[in-house]
């Protein structure tokens, strides 16, 4: 049995659940590898200079900054953040390399794929000083890469990009194409796979709405964000016919303002829950931040897609809502005191129909390619 190691972070939480989610498939299709979920903040702890000077970690930072919504000048801060990682590579690669060397041989690992950005040059290093010529992989958990140094690196390693845009930078990078993979998309959970018998009608009736009634689903991510309260008050000022669910995520303050949030139309408010595919199978549209995950999984139930890309958009998502606009499945306004009036669009203006056919004519696999993409790089080394 082969083993591979998925390193992960929790910067922003789409890490942990490709981590996750990859090893579940793995295990439920018995391939013949065994991974290990390896959480890097615990490895280069000693090397948080963040941590250090603020009293935070680069991870809590990170999720504070999306949490508070201190995203404007991002672009200038995610440099900031790069120069801080290359200043301390050196000492990166030793504590990368000290862990690989103090696994048992029956653990140590025969691959390494990465599910993060901007450490992929340490984690190469390290890795290659342990086992010279052993398989690298990064799979991009974005939809395109935002170079330089975010998640493609000028080494001789494997790429599993979600899109032909990020097999492309890939391949102008360098990368000769044998060492580029092409998925069907994002990686997502395999419940959004599972076969559900739902009476969307009664569901929506069990939570108090209006059961034929247009519905959106309000989620940005699993803390929430104060823009929840602006897309509540817009739609609610528009006129439109319409309902939403809001997904507070672990945020219990912004739950209990929205709970409270006067409003014109119906609304559920819930907390933290983990059956999203649930809440999206009962709407009808789609409103977040242009994230790649959450993008993705309302793409796959069918919903079409309201976002919003301007200077406060993380630069790293900012080509999510071009692609999405591009493949005719959603809508990327300036601000989402706008939305009301993108709603109304969409359900008075004849939006809705085209939109969810364009949403419906992806079909993304991923989650059950990559296993095999992953046994063939083992099997070719």
């Amino acid at each position: 049995m082969k083993h591979v190691d998925v390193i992960y972070f929790d910067a922003g939480g789409g890490h942990r659940a490709a981590a996750t989610a990859l090893e579940l498939v793995c295990r439920q299709q018995q391939r013949p590898f065994q991974i290990r979920l390896v959480h890097l903040k615990e490895i280069l702890a000693p090397v948080d200079v963040f941590r250090k000077v603020l009293r935070l970690d680069l991870e809590e930072i990170y999720n504070l900054m999306l949490r508070r919504g201190w995203t404007l000048g991002s672009a200038q801060g995610l440099r900031f953040m790069q120069a801080v990682i290359r200043r301390y590579h050196a000492s990166e690669v030793r504590l990368l390399r000290e862990w690989w060397e103090g696994r048992s041989a029956s653990r140590a690992p025969d691959m390494v794929v990465s599910v993060v950005p901007n450490f992929n040059r340490a984690l190469f290093d390290a890795w290659q000083a342990v086992k010279p010529g052993a398989p690298y992989v990064t799979i991009l958990t974005d939809l395109a890469d935002y170079p330089p140094a975010f998640w493609i690196e000028r080494q001789p390693q494997y790429f599993i990009c979600g899109t032909e845009k990020a097999r492309q930078q890939a391949l102008e990078m360098g990368h000769p194409p044998e060492r580029v993979f092409l998925a069907s998309g994002m990686i997502l959970h395999p419940r959004f796979y599972e076969p559900a018998e739902i009476q969307v009608e009664a569901e929506r009736e069990k939570i108090g709405l209006d059961p034929r009634l247009p519905t959106g689903l309000v989620l940005f991510g699993g803390y929430g964000s104060g823009a929840m309260e602006t897309v509540l008050d817009s739609i609610s000022r528009a006129g439109v016919q319409a309902q939403l669910i809001l997904i507070a995520g672990r945020n219990d303050s912004l739950r209990r303002k929205l709970e409270r949030q006067k409003t014109r139309i119906r609304k559920h408010v819930l907390g933290f829950t983990s059956e999203v595919p649930y809440w999206m199978r009962i709407s009808d549209f789609f409103i977040g931040k242009p994230g790649p995950g959450s993008i993705s999984e309302a793409l796959h139930c069918g919903l079409p897609v309201i976002t919003v890309r301007n200077a406060w958009t993380l630069p790293q998502e900012r080509y999510n809502a071009e692609w999405l606009v591009e493949q005719g499945a959603g809508m990327a306004l300036n601000s989402y005191r706008h939305v009301g009036r993108a709603v109304a669009s969409l359900l008075d203006g004849g939006l809705i129909g085209p939109m969810r056919d364009a949403a419906r004519r992806f079909h993304n696999r991923a989650v059950y390619e990559l296993p095999a993409i992953l046994e063939r790089i083992l099997e070719s080394r």
